[in-house]
């Protein structure tokens, strides 16, 4: 196949993508299912833009660098935010269905999240990221330069110097299309990886299956610098039930006056921080996992009850729905909650136009880093970056031109010396395993003990998967599990380099934080050898 831009992700960012080229160039979206599953669909609270005159450019840039841990890229967090308005905007004249308040400048209702000085988040109810994706994947769906890929699960990136051409660029990809079993080679001169965060490496996460940390790996084996993956952010409240599986209870919650609570009653986050609930996630996070280990409890519990019924049936509709399936009325009882894995900081290293060290090679949204995030994401920042950056990229690609892809025709995929898997447990209990340990070992409180034997543990595991991968056919559990061992390997060697704790990343054996702020590059071996 053949296209003038191939995005792999069909969440916030790649549609943005899409959506700002498609008048002039032929765009492929890549979905490893159906296209409107992801983390985007699931994101509850809201995007984080100035919109209100009380508010200003400055505020959300320090709101940001305070919650970043001195880690947040100024230049870049500032780019970010002074586009915010516009992005919004955009949304706004597609027809996403923001909630509206009369009695607002803008007309919307704007709430307020941990972290943030003033009222920012523009939100649909509580189920923002479905009401965008969905209406944007309409436009999409009915444009005739956009071809949907759904079931295409993206393999590797084809370079110019697994071509053995000159040059470092970026040709396409080779994707496996799940349906028929076979793999199809995409050819583009420019490639976007959208493919979101890599939540599913750990045991528990408010992430969609899908986020097994694809574009990352990916970019990693092409040789592209991966930057910050120690900080993984953990959400302070997910819904704590055995059948609610990666259900979020949304920051907004705790921005509309909810109280954490231990099992008796107690109020506990004034003895942690003096923003009370109000603290950033990191901190929330941190001291719920406190209570938790110390009191040998199973939850703690958000309790928002004092609100009336009708006020929750406005703002938290999706909430209460959900609550109430497992008998949970929120409106006369507090919700359990427990912290889990939520949001990858860290990831491809790109300028401010998605930009990756391979030309025709661009990431954006979670798969990338900015420097918005530094050493913990403000909330309601995501959407904003997946916004700003894609449109950014959208507008880089028509700027780079359409002349520079390569025009030689590219291999097949060649399977002649693989077979048909003979032990697919194999595959299952690595999955499990790897997951397991990197929730025991490289959680959210670490130790040089602990890292270290995920590092000896993952290695093993690594080796095994590739060994597998080498000698059999290619099948989407194979695939994403070779991904998060890559991962895996990459958040963990961030996790040991840094000698300090900031933000996300918090160490006993290392429990000051140094008084300058560094990123954590991580410089793969095929860029090594491109620089010797």
């Amino acid at each position: 196949m053949n296209f003038d831009v191939a995005i792999v992700g069909s969440g916030l960012a790649g549609l943005s993508v899409a959506l700002n080229l498609a008048e002039t160039r032929r765009v492929a979206i890549l979905a490893k299912r159906a296209a409107n599953i992801g983390a985007s669909d699931w994101a509850q609270g809201g995007i984080a833009a100035v919109l209100d005159s009380a508010d200003s450019i400055d505020n959300h840039v320090g709101d940001t660098l305070v919650a970043g841990g001195g880690l947040c890229d100024e230049a870049a967090t500032r780019f970010i935010v002074e586009n915010g308005r516009a992005a919004i905007e955009w949304l706004i004249d597609e027809g996403v269905p923001f909630t509206r308040d009369g009695s607002a400048e803008l007309g919307f209702h704007l709430t307020r999240e941990g972290g943030h000085s003033h009222r920012r988040i523009i939100h649909a109810a509580d189920a923002t990221g479905h009401a965008v994706v969905t209406t944007l994947s309409e436009r999409v769906r009915r444009h005739p330069n956009i071809t949907i890929l759904e079931d295409h699960y993206a393999i590797d990136l084809i370079t110019s110097d697994r071509l053995g051409l000159p040059g470092h660029r970026c040709h396409g990809l080779y994707a496996l299309d799940v349906k028929s079993g076979r793999t199809v080679t995409i050819q583009a001169p420019h490639t976007v990886l959208a493919t979101g965060g890599a939540g599913k490496v750990y045991l528990y996460t408010t992430n969609p299956d899908t986020a097994t940390g694809d574009g990352i790996a990916m970019a990693w084996r092409a040789g592209c610098r991966i930057a910050n993956m120690e900080f993984i952010q953990f959400h302070p409240t997910c819904l704590f039930h055995p059948y609610a599986k990666s259900f979020l209870i949304s920051e907004a919650v705790r921005g509309e006056g909810g109280i954490l609570r231990l099992p008796d009653g107690t109020r506990f986050m004034p003895a942690h921080d003096e923003r009370a609930e109000l603290a950033p996630r990191d901190i929330v996070a941190r001291a719920i996992d406190f209570e938790i280990k110390k009191r040998g409890i199973d939850c703690v519990y958000l309790d928002i009850s004092h609100q009336p019924r009708a006020f929750l049936e406005e703002h938290f509709p999706t909430i209460l729905a959900r609550c109430r399936e497992f008998g949970i009325d929120i409106a006369k009882e507090p919700i359990p909650v427990v912290p889990a894995a939520h949001y990858t900081c860290g990831g491809v290293v790109t300028d401010l136009a998605g930009r990756t060290d391979r030309p025709g090679l661009y990431a954006v949204g979670e798969t990338s880093y900015t420097g918005l995030h530094g050493a913990n994401r403000l909330a309601s920042n995501s959407l904003l970056e997946c916004l700003v950056i894609g449109r950014a990229a959208a507008g880089a690609i028509e700027a780079d031109g359409f002349s520079n892809g390569c025009h030689a025709e590219l291999p097949d995929w060649d399977e002649s010396r693989v077979s048909d898997p003979d032990e697919e447990v194999v595959v299952a209990h690595n999955w499990d395993e790897l997951r397991r340990l990197m929730w025991n070992y490289v959680g959210i409180v670490r130790t040089d003990k602990r890292l270290a034997r995920a590092q000896h543990r993952i290695a093993l595991l690594r080796d095994e998967i590739h060994e597998y991968y080498a000698n059999f056919k290619v099948s989407r559990d194979l695939l994403e599990l070779r991904n998060l061992v890559d991962v895996a390997s990459l958040i963990v060697e961030s996790a040991c380099s840094r000698r300090e704790s900031r933000g996300l990343h918090y160490s006993r054996d290392w429990p000051s934080t140094l008084p300058k702020a560094l990123p954590t590059v991580l410089m793969p071996p095929a860029a090594r050898r491109r620089a010797v």
